[in-house]
């Protein structure tokens, strides 16, 4: 039972699902982005390589919230300095993480797994810390629910484990219920390289 739904219908769960987001959440998106269209004078999305399924790479698709601001000796100021209000609040409620609902219909990702981290760290991965990779990764996770920003990598890697050897209808039901618990509560379930020591920095 575990391997058809991970092989069948969580597939076609992320579809079905992804289509009915994006209708009923096309006015928050579409505001969004007219508004980082002024602010931002034109640019509204922030595209990145990250590993999928298999390591393969994909480009992740966010809203953008920070500025391409340098300083006055063409130095590109920090992330804290360039993030706008917008964008923090973007962040804080997550809708910055809904173009990404396009990956899922593209079957880049799905809705929920392991969150797709930085492609510098692929060579990095022991064996064990690969295997996060044996299922496409996700919009929110067993991770985000279990600490986000606020745990080791080692823990964080330990979830992404966890959550490919359990993976069935019943935990993902789970995490859909917290992942809406935390937004509820502002806290943003996605990630955000500039909250963390990156993964190079502390193996």
């Amino acid at each position: 039972m575990k391997h058809f739904y991970a092989n069948y219908v969580k597939r076609g769960a992320d579809i079905v699902l992804s289509v009915i987001l994006l209708v009923l959440l096309s006015p928050v998106l579409l505001t969004a982005i007219l508004l980082l269209f002024i602010i931002n004078h034109g640019q509204v999305f922030f595209l990145q390589e990250r590993p999928g399924l298999n390591g393969e790479l994909f480009h992740i698709i966010k809203l953008k919230t920070m500025k391409e601001d340098i300083s006055s000796d063409g130095v590109q100021l920090t992330d804290e300095q360039r993030l706008t209000k917008l964008g923090h609040f973007l962040r804080a409620s997550s809708i910055d993480e809904l173009p990404q609902l396009w990956n899922v219909l593209r079957g880049d990702m799905s809705l929920i797994g392991p969150r797709p981290l930085l492609k510098e760290y692929l060579p990095l991965y022991n064996a064990y810390q690969a295997r996060r990779h044996e299922v496409r990764p996700g919009i929110t996770g067993w991770a985000q629910v279990h600490g986000r920003n606020d745990i080791s990598w080692q823990r964080k890697f330990e979830l992404d484990v966890w959550y490919v050897d359990h993976l069935t209808l019943q935990t993902d039901f789970k995490i859909i219920l917290l992942t809406i618990s935390h937004v509820i509560q502002h806290t943003a379930m996605a990630d955000s390289e500039a909250d963390v020591t990156p993964f190079s920095q502390i193996t």
